[in-house]
């Protein structure tokens, strides 16, 4: 089947959290990780089979859904999973606020690499734990690993955790085996239990390979945690599924306990239906949309260097959010924000969520049809071309 992602669904009063901006009727939001293309034929129809039963009770999670996400994995990963190490929960950001409290006692420390995904500042800082970054370097518009810093900071007895953003958001890195290896071998000689945040691993492109931490070693394997959901692949967030992989039994009994005492096990019968039918059947519309988002993204870096040539677009290796350095522009991220929000009707993701060293970038999300992007980028260019000539907005 041929998908047209050029398709406008339109969004506005639905009750989309993307789209809720009220006090502008013609916003253009780039911001939230949340794609603006239909899902899948398969994963529309087996919702709508489901709908059709009328009845809606609490759900046991079948075999197929465990075998969608073995299979899925297997072939797209290589990343050989069984099933006894599958635990389903209705989020992977629920799961990481649960695994650092099972996993830390207060006072302890989380190590991430910042800048990142800004929920694991919460999931952390809720637990009473105090995060320790190894921050991540930024040279030549990319970002690279400081690995002498990540094993000092990893050496402090009171890190207990690593959560490892993979492919990491919002830098747009897929991490190589060899980043991987290196990672896992520090954690390893300081016991440094792993937390791989991998929901992003499906959005890869030509030239870069995502390699599941589990599949690094069999040490590596039994020392993580990977978290891995259909949310982004497919589009899915608002049916609350993922799915927590734990190959060592005894750490599995304590994640188990942690996700019924947070309540967090219990994923709901359409849940079930689009996580199967979307591993099952939607390899072909991902494959499409893959194409089209790497289509936009050129888009994007074609239209920067020719009207903003002075912002720096990052090469996008996975996900669909580009990240923009806009240190030419001399103001602060959450200003830029405000500009756009206010003077160009335009929403995207400011660079200070995400921790240090990422005020002087914005986060783009480029998974909606080009037409919107193209009208997006022009609202963009109005804002930053004054602000670039000296102008006052």
């Amino acid at each position: 089947m041929i998908y047209d992602f050029d398709k406008i669904i339109v969004r506005r009063g639905t009750d989309s959290v993307k789209w809720n901006q009220q006090d502008y009727e013609d916003l253009i939001p780039l911001w939230v990780a949340d794609m603006d293309f239909p899902a899948a034929q398969p994963i529309v129809d087996a919702l709508a089979q489901r709908v059709q039963h009328a009845v809606y009770g609490y759900a046991k999670v079948p075999e197929p859904f465990y075998q969608a996400v073995i299979n899925w994995f297997s072939r797209r990963h290589h990343f050989t999973i069984q099933q006894e190490w599958l635990l389903p929960v209705i989020g992977v950001v629920p799961a990481l606020s649960a695994l650092v409290k099972a996993f830390t006692e207060p006072g302890d420390k989380v190590l991430i690499q910042e800048p990142v995904y800004h929920c694991f500042f919460s999931s952390i800082e809720r637990n009473q734990c105090e995060v320790v970054s190894n921050d991540l370097i930024y040279r030549d518009g990319q970002y690279g690993i400081d690995f002498e810093d990540f094993e000092y900071k990893a050496s402090d007895p009171k890190v207990k955790l690593f959560i490892l953003c993979s492919p990491h958001n919002p830098a747009g890195r897929v991490w190589t085996r060899a980043e991987l290896e290196r990672l896992g071998e520090i954690c390893l000689r300081h016991q440094v239990l792993v937390i791989s945040d991998e929901i992003h691993c499906d959005l890869v492109f030509d030239g870069h390979t995502h390699i599941p931490f589990g599949t690094i070693s069999p040490e590596l394997l039994a020392h993580s945690i990977t978290c891995i959901a259909p949310s982004k692949t497919f589009n899915l967030a608002g049916l609350q599924v993922a799915t927590i992989v734990v190959a060592d039994p005894e750490l599995k009994k304590k994640v188990q306990q942690a996700f019924l005492v947070n309540e967090i096990a219990s994923i709901s019968p359409f849940a079930i239906a689009g996580l199967t039918a979307a591993y099952d059947e939607g390899e072909e519309w991902l494959d499409q949309a893959l194409a089209y988002i790497r289509a936009n993204y050129l888009y994007l870096k074609g239209f920067m260097a020719e009207h903003l040539p002075a912002l720096q677009v990052l090469p996008l290796e996975g996900t669909y959010l580009v990240w923009v350095d806009c240190a030419a522009l001399g103001i602060s991220s959450r200003k830029l924000g405000e500009l756009l929000l206010t003077e160009g009707h335009v929403q995207v993701n400011v660079g200070a969520m995400y921790g240090k060293g990422s005020n002087d970038f914005i986060r783009l999300n480029i998974a909606c049809s080009r037409s919107v992007l193209a009208a997006g980028l022009r609202r963009l260019k109005a804002v930053f071309s004054t602000l670039l000539q000296g102008g006052k907005l």
